[in-house]
């Protein structure tokens, strides 16, 4: 069974690249371009893994996280999530826990521009562990 990873990002380059690195290694992906249709694409296609981005048009990565706090939400709490964005970790962390008093929630966190092996390696290890969960 192929492994179903959700690609949010709004630089139609990054999407690109990431899913063709995804898909060599035999994942299924599934992209989304803003916070608003990675919600769409949650609920429609359950994924395994999430790759975020943060700095999005319409609706940006930290204000996905901070929807999926919703109760509503609760029955998507236990896929992962990895954040890929050119914004520091510590500053993101930083500002989302200044924004809404919550801690950030992620399971792992890439910085941009993009190790493609530091990336299959983290994906690897968030839906294997998934897998045990």
């Amino acid at each position: 069974m192929a492994y179903k990873i959700l690609l949010v990002d709004d630089d139609p380059d990054i999407r690109d690249v990431v899913t063709m690195l995804l898909e060599s290694k035999g994942y299924e992906t599934v992209t989304a371009c803003d916070g608003i249709e990675c919600l769409a694409a949650l609920r429609a296609e359950e994924p395994d893994l999430m790759i975020i981005d943060l700095l999005m048009p319409k609706m940006d990565g930290f204000a996905v996280l901070k929807e999926l706090e919703d109760g509503r939400w609760s029955k998507y709490r236990n896929i992962p999530i990895l954040i890929l964005s050119s914004v520091r970790e510590e500053a993101s962390r930083r500002r989302y826990e200044l924004e809404t008093a919550l801690e950030f929630n992620v399971d792992d966190y890439v910085e941009k521009p993009i190790n493609p092996e530091v990336l299959l390696e983290r994906v690897e290890r968030l839906v294997n562990k998934n897998k045990k969960a």
